[in-house]
């Protein structure tokens, strides 16, 4: 990963969070695992978490986005596919990697995921030029899996209980450990569940450094689905856990949880902005055409 790029990507540098920022394209609607505090049901203009979108965009619909939030900031720097399903299970998100990779270079793509199908897809997602990847990783332990996913779909059968978890846990360790050797920064996610996965984070952390991982982003809880009637972690756990794992693997701590739309510097989510923008490009094109 070229360090220059790097120094550029929100999400991997803190310096770089208050100067560059990242655009979000929601081309990936379908997941291949359930997360037990995961829905992709809503969307609220006055809601920013993950999974949270408008509207699914088709590749040509999420270039042309590209070119209107590219060409009026240039602070952004990178072209991200964060859901609202996993990236890796469309094929949405392969065609617009290609098409980034032809029009825009300079840009950094950048795909985050489940870990699943990771290392199944990682010759094509190179080959297609991803610069870097963040993996979800929320547990070492099938027992703790179990309890954070409902079930989990992989070459087309769903497999539930032990069996999911198993499969996931090791897809997803190889998958970091193959993304690492070939030349990936990689960020892994770790949704901090209290009474669930808090103890097991610290482990996460030093498997993750051991491996050649970029950063650990410890996300919080936000309390959905299954898991909506827990707590979401208190400031000073997440602080201390934080701290703990940063003696393994540096940990980021600016991180938004941004919507799979989102657009601008971390914190800002921009997506009706663009939208209005792209419908009055569209409206000066029929212009331009009908003079």
């Amino acid at each position: 990963m070229d360090r220059d790029r790097l120094a550029k990507h929100p999400c991997f540098s803190k310096q770089a969070h208050h100067k560059y920022g990242r655009v979000h394209m929601p081309v990936a609607p379908a997941c291949n695992i359930q997360c037990r505090y995961c829905t992709r049901k809503f969307d609220c203009a006055n809601e920013s978490r993950p999974g949270v979108t408008s509207r699914v965009l088709t590749p040509s619909e999420a270039m042309e986005r590209v070119r209107a939030v590219a060409g009026r900031d240039g602070r952004v720097t990178v072209v991200g596919v964060a859901g609202p399903g996993d990236p890796l299970a469309n094929r949405g998100t392969y065609e617009l990697m290609g098409m980034v990779q032809r029009e825009f270079p300079e840009l950094t793509m950048c795909i985050s995921t489940n870990g699943l199908l990771l290392v199944d897809r990682l010759d094509e997602l190179v080959g297609l030029g991803l610069d870097t990847l963040t993996v979800t990783i929320n547990s070492v332990y099938p027992d703790t899996a179990e309890r954070l996913y409902s079930w989990v779909r992989y070459k087309g059968k769903v497999a539930r209980g032990p069996e999911a978890v198993r499969l996931l846990l090791k897809n997803q360790w190889l998958g970091l450990r193959a993304a690492v050797n070939a030349g990936l920064a990689v960020k892994v996610n770790s949704v901090m569940v209290p009474g669930i996965n808090d103890a097991e984070i610290e482990q996460v952390a030093e498997l993750a450094g051991g491996l050649g991982a970029t950063t650990l982003n410890i996300i919080p809880l936000i309390p959905n689905a299954e898991f909506a009637g827990m707590d979401a972690p208190k400031a000073d756990e997440l602080a201390g856990l934080r701290l703990r794992c940063g003696l393994y693997i540096p940990v980021m701590s600016h991180c938004r949880q941004c919507r799979a739309d989102a657009a601008g510097l971390l914190g800002e989510d921009k997506d009706m902005e663009t939208e209005t923008l792209m419908a009055l490009m569209g409206e000066e094109y029929a212009c331009s055409v009908a003079m």
